[in-house]
């Protein structure tokens, strides 16, 4: 009888310890599963479909983090274009000058106003000059915020008897900010100033 019960108290142990078993795999199994749902809602998420020339292309999207540099390069990039690319028009001065004060602080303005008060812009109308720039490259500090840069580029005036070739340095600042039409990258350029405008140099147009 004794031999009966303890065989039946040791069945009983070996139930109850395959229960927690069954029920430890069983937890272990749906959350797993929940996981690797999410995980796959989130991949698909960041799928993203382009309809170019009739074809579906497929695009990734990524976490702002990862993509802080590049953008931040190309927000400069912009400013710098929209600030020195100028014609002897005035509508289309004003109009590259706005857009780019779009991307500064009172920094920017206040060199536009300085440059304005100088008779530059007048001199390049009057002088059928056009400014052109390229950036060269953008340096960045990510270990502080706002994110320090310092921008170097090339202009080059054309007028019609010849073409000057200079280079700029300028540094300043990054925020963030919120994204809009006129700053699509959410940054904004604090304590901007040029560290250098020099002429490299001359070349006659020929005749």
């Amino acid at each position: 009888m004794i031999s009966q019960l303890k065989n039946i108290d040791s069945a009983f142990k070996h139930i109850k310890l395959f229960s927690y078993v069954l029920i430890a795999a069983c937890v272990a199994i749906s959350s797993f599963s929940v996981y690797k749902s999410y995980q796959s809602s989130t991949d698909f998420k960041n799928h993203i479909y382009i309809l170019a020339n009739g074809k579906a292309l497929e695009a990734f999207a990524a976490d702002r983090k990862s993509n802080i540099p590049v953008e931040a390069r190309d927000h400069i990039k912009v400013f710098h274009e929209d600030f020195f690319t100028l014609d002897p028009d005035d509508k289309q001065i004003q109009a590259n000058i706005t857009k780019a004060l779009y991307l500064a602080d009172g920094s920017a303005k206040t060199q536009y106003d300085n440059l304005k008060e100088s008779g530059f812009y007048a001199n390049l109308i009057s002088g059928n000059i056009s400014q052109q720039i390229t950036v060269d490259s953008v340096q960045l500090d990510m270990n502080q915020y706002p994110i320090y840069f310092k921008c170097f580029a090339t202009e080059k005036l054309v007028r019609t008897s010849s073409t000057v070739t200079r280079s700029l340095v300028t540094q300043g600042y990054l925020r963030n900010v919120s994204r809009s039409d006129n700053n699509p990258h959410g940054f904004l350029i604090e304590r901007w100033e040029t560290l250098e405008n020099n002429d490299l140099s001359t070349k006659a147009q020929q005749p």
